[in-house]
């Protein structure tokens, strides 16, 4: 006696339903090119603080659960006793290397974003207007395309980007039609526009840098080396979200944003409830306690970690990445929230909301950390040092599911003697 249709195709309904649910999920039978065992997870934009495994296939995060057996990857790191973060942001750097020189763009004050990144845990830097809408096309040809690093960029408004005078004076070269045009035709690439090294009073290119960002829609980065112009004047033309870069930098002719009594300026607490955004851009000469502690014991703490990497400032205090973010875990932030602020943190403020996370989907980005103890030593542009008891060091480097650093041999097979 045949089954009634109806019940047929119940049974077919049925059939196709739960065969779905065994092909869509991805505990049953799937396996990784990576998988990261053990480890301490933290990952500001899913919450989480706690110990994770990480399976990789093809370039992405494709699972991420309290345990998932060895059997289904093809290669195991064991991350015991590591911290597991998405691959770490830096968002000023100045990577546009060629051979002129004793310039940045296209310069021998630039360097080489691969031979410093992934030994910091940094998986993606943006250059700070080292170029602008006349050569960006040859930065990308040069240095972008050929980079295992992703490298992202504010665009200067200056046409050249940071040649040296006369070229950054030239206001007939600070064009924003120009700029938008070449932001809107390497979006992927362009995060902001960048104003800086502008030494004039006239405040066109200011002017014309926002008008860029807003034809844009993008951020403005702000770079304070710009000696005729107040700071609260600089803020109050800014709009929230915009960057301002070398905030803890006490130099002649810049204004700090401490006074004479160590009170933070009223400007600077003004723009940071307006939702101006504040870098640490450490630089060579970027960076001074005599600012920074008493400027974060009145609240004042960095959204965001740039270094203001160049040939200079990395035989500098600024050394690296890892221990910029060292530095400011001396001076009480939490390591979860410095890691916090390098990843989600920087991807929010340069709006690549893609990047900074260890989502399901999400592109295999990913750093690991040890967290020596004992007493080191931090240094300021000024010469002047505190110690700390910590210090962060990358021990693995991924970039999209592929392992770029691996400082002991981690995912290496031991060697064996005859």
């Amino acid at each position: 006696m045949k089954e009634p249709r109806s019940k047929l195709n119940l049974n077919i309904f049925l059939s196709l339903f739960f065969a779905g649910i065994l092909l869509s999920s991805p505990c049953v039978c799937q396996t990784f090119d990576l998988l990261i065992k053990n480890g301490h997870l933290l990952d500001a934009k899913n919450n989480i603080n706690k110990s994770m495994d990480i399976g990789i296939r093809q370039g992405k995060v494709a699972l991420v659960s309290e345990s998932i057996s060895s059997s289904k990857s093809k290669v195991v790191v064991d991350a015991k006793g590591l911290f597991i973060t998405p691959g770490l942001i830096d968002p000023h750097t100045h990577v546009y290397v060629g051979e002129n020189p004793r310039v940045f763009a296209a310069g021998s004050s630039s360097v080489y974003p691969d031979s410093f990144t992934f030994r910091s845990g940094v998986t993606t830097v943006v250059d700070a207007g080292t170029s602008g809408w006349r050569n960006f096309e040859d930065f990308k040809a040069k240095v972008i395309d050929l980079s295992q690093t992703r490298v992202l960029a504010f665009l200067n408004i200056s046409g050249g980007g940071m040649q040296g005078n006369p070229s950054q004076e030239d206001l007939e070269d600070m064009d924003p039609m120009a700029t938008s045009k070449m932001i809107k035709n390497y979006s992927e690439y362009i995060v902001g526009v960048k104003i800086g090294h502008y030494e004039g009073e006239d405040w066109t290119p200011f002017e014309r840098a926002i008008e860029a960002a807003e034809l844009a829609t993008l951020p403005l980065l702000v770079e304070c080396h710009l000696p005729n112009y107040s700071l609260a004047d600089q803020l109050e033309r800014m709009r929230p979200g915009d960057i301002l870069s070398h905030t803890f930098e006490n130099v002649k002719d810049r204004e700090p944003i401490i006074d004479t009594e160590g009170k933070l300026l009223p400007e600077v607490i003004q723009a940071r409830e307006k939702g101006i955004l504040f870098d640490v851009s450490h630089g060579g000469a970027g960076f001074w306690f005599n600012q920074a502690i008493p400027a974060m014991k009145q609240g004042l703490k960095p959204d965001t970690f740039g270094t203001d990497l160049h040939r200079f400032s990395m035989n500098a205090g600024m050394k690296n990445f890892s221990n910029v973010l060292s530095k400011f875990m001396a001076m009480n932030m939490s390591l979860e929230e410095v890691i916090s602020k390098a990843s989600w943190g920087t991807a929010l403020a340069i709006g690549r909301e893609d990047l900074g996370h260890l989502s399901e989907g999400a592109v295999a980005d990913i750093a690991l950390f040890r967290l020596r103890e004992g007493e080191f030593g931090f240094v300021d542009a000024g010469g002047e040092k505190i110690t700390g008891k910590n210090m962060l060091e990358a021990e693995m480097t991924i970039r999209e599911g592929r392992i770029v650093y691996d400082l002991n041999g981690l995912s290496a097979r031991p060697f064996k003697t005859d």
